[in-house]
């Protein structure tokens, strides 16, 4: 598995250490130009559905069942792939995985770090 998976919000400003940088959200952050946010790769496809996100909105009641949604939905399709684009990027060098949440503890990126380190956290 990896180790050098890190998690930043995208309002957070980019550091060297991030290494290669990735937009994991289907919408771009709000009132945040492409050139602050400085990612190397957007990857709309990995973030859940519209129709999960928009369930889940961030209901920490609904967490564990976000988490079972999600990996289902990142087995098929368009998801699949881009899991796959994510984990050949991760053992590349360091990779931080960009997000628009105000929940740092309870978004898709905190599920796709797990995946792509095999640890929960």
């Amino acid at each position: 598995m990896v180790e050098r998976v890190f998690l930043k919000r995208a309002y957070e400003a980019p550091a060297k250490s991030d290494g290669t940088r990735v937009l994991v959200d289907r919408l771009w952050p709000r009132g945040i130009s492409k050139e602050a946010l400085k990612v190397d790769h957007w990857l709309k496809e990995v973030a859940p559905s519209t129709e999960l996100r928009k369930w889940f909105d961030h209901d920490p009641e609904k967490w564990a069942e976000m988490k079972k949604r999600y990996k289902a939905e990142l087995g098929k399709g368009a998801q699949k792939e881009a899991l796959g684009e994510l984990k050949a990027l991760a053992k590349e060098g360091p990779l931080t995985l960009v997000y628009g949440a105000k929940d740092e503890e309870y978004n898709q990126a905190v599920i796709l770090k797990e995946l792509l380190t095999g640890k929960a956290g």
